[in-house]
């Protein structure tokens, strides 16, 4: 079904593509692809059981409103947002590039969200449609914020009780001054963080792939120091490999996708090192078939997002990798998914 539409959708101008996206998922699209998750790609991630280590990245459903319907797909988590604690209209329009020469996609989009109180209506509507599995929610600040943690604070104390864990991004290129979080000022941000948490709720951490391995290092560090569930690697990037091709590459925004495949797998590999297996870590970054999530697991991620992939691929994707996975799993006699995790580190 999604193969017959996508010629049109990929004729509309992005952004207003995917809002009409969002609105053919809510007719039950997605029932089409409904298919039974096998067991032998069950996952511990964290406090956390998968039904399958393949995860929708935030950015996709925005505002909670089809990540039921998603479920249907294959997905073993997803994950909302980012959500802001006032609604935001996020960056001048246009703010999405697609670069379909390097299986690629730019955004500027800047938090863009109906923010926290209907989002939270949102998932409370749907709260028993979905187990078991997993719904995380990605929360930020708004851009015009005169106090950004106590803007995380607020959202996560809001929502996290309508969640199985809550994410808080610190790495999107999109808001002026985020990412200071993820370095001089990550000590401020997670002893708050720990001081009212909800310890029945995990957190995760989403970090960016523009952090030098010294950075990486020390925030992963701190992750651990101050008690956080969790690490997600990475966020979209600034940088700007040579060999793009597309006409928008130079676009102002952060790059996923493809390009974004290698770097993302080289901070986990980073992390994984420093972790050693007390928290997991989610990777995030040019996933698109099974080979880049066995690719992802062995260099030491517990589960994968994936959100631009599926643009290019279909709504099939998340499916079509866990039947995939399964005879990977079946062909090389491993009895769990969980087994190869790290196994190219070891």
């Amino acid at each position: 079904m999604y193969e017959l539409i996508k010629p049109i959708l990929w004729k509309i101008e992005p952004e207003t593509a995917h809002n009409l996206a969002i609105k053919i998922i809510k007719t039950g699209l997605t029932n089409l692809y409904k298919e039974e998750i096998n067991p032998l790609l069950s996952v511990k991630v964290g406090n956390l059981r998968f039904p399958s280590p393949i995860g929708l990245a935030a950015g996709f459903d925005k505002n909670a409103e089809v990540f039921s319907n998603m479920f249907k797909l294959g997905f073993g988590f997803v994950e909302v947002g980012t959500i802001t604690p006032k609604p935001q209209f996020g960056n001048p329009k246009p703010r999405i590039f697609r670069l379909v020469e390097d299986k690629a996609i730019v955004n500027r989009l800047g938090f863009n969200n109906v923010g926290v109180q209907i989002a939270k209506d949102n998932i409370i509507s749907k709260l028993d449609r979905f187990i078991p599995n997993k719904l995380g929610v990605n929360i930020g600040p708004n851009k015009d914020s005169s106090n950004r943690i106590d803007d995380f604070l607020n959202c996560y104390k809001s929502i996290s009780k309508y969640s199985d864990y809550v994410t808080f991004n610190l790495s999107s290129p999109n808001t002026p001054n985020l990412r200071d979080f993820e370095s001089k000022e990550i000590d401020s941000l997670l002893a708050n963080i720990d001081s009212i948490r909800d310890r029945s709720k995990d957190i995760f951490i989403k970090l960016s792939p523009d952090l030098s391995e010294e950075n990486l290092i020390k925030s992963v560090e701190k992750i651990i120091k101050y008690g956080m569930n969790g690490v997600i690697l990475t966020n979209t990037t600034l940088s700007r490999p040579t060999s793009l091709k597309s006409g928008d590459c130079n676009e102002d925004g952060g790059l996923s996708g493809f390009p974004l495949k290698s770097l993302s797998l080289k901070q986990i590999s980073i992390a994984y090192k420093i972790t050693e297996g007390k928290i997991p870590i989610i990777g995030v970054g040019g996933v698109s078939s099974a080979t880049d999530v066995i690719e992802k697991l062995s260099a030491g991620a517990s589960a994968v997002q994936l959100y631009t992939g599926m643009i290019y691929e279909g709504l099939g994707l998340p499916k079509k990798i866990n039947q995939e996975l399964v005879k990977y799993l079946e062909n090389n006699g491993i009895q769990n998914i969980q087994e190869i995790v790290g196994a190219s580190q070891k």
